[in-house]
């Protein structure tokens, strides 16, 4: 077998990399679809705004605060997790303690 081909079907036999893997993707798909409904939902509040005759813009609370909650599920579904050797430099220090 080719080494390509051995190291993919070795990866796909590892049942903890496919867990991290599928959680990931979990994240980044449950994420977009906040994204959308965050669009779709604060377009709906900016309409009704400006049907109600254009007062104060209220739909910026919703805007400012929501998107604060979208910010950081973005930030949990992007991030990096931290590399073995911060890892390992953490535990570390804990152990000098």
């Amino acid at each position: 077998m080719e080494p390509e081909v051995m190291k993919m079907s070795t990866d796909l036999r590892d049942p903890e990399l496919r867990d991290r893997a599928v959680a990931s993707l979990r994240k980044k798909h449950d994420f977009w679809s906040h994204l959308v409904v965050y669009v779709v939902v604060n377009t709906m509040l900016i309409v009704i705004w400006a049907m109600s005759g254009n007062g104060f813009f209220w739909p910026v609370f919703p805007i400012v605060f929501w998107g604060i909650g979208v910010f950081f599920h973005g930030w949990d579904a992007y991030a990096r997790p931290p590399s073995e050797a911060r890892i390992r430099d953490e535990m570390d220090r804990l152990n000098e303690r």
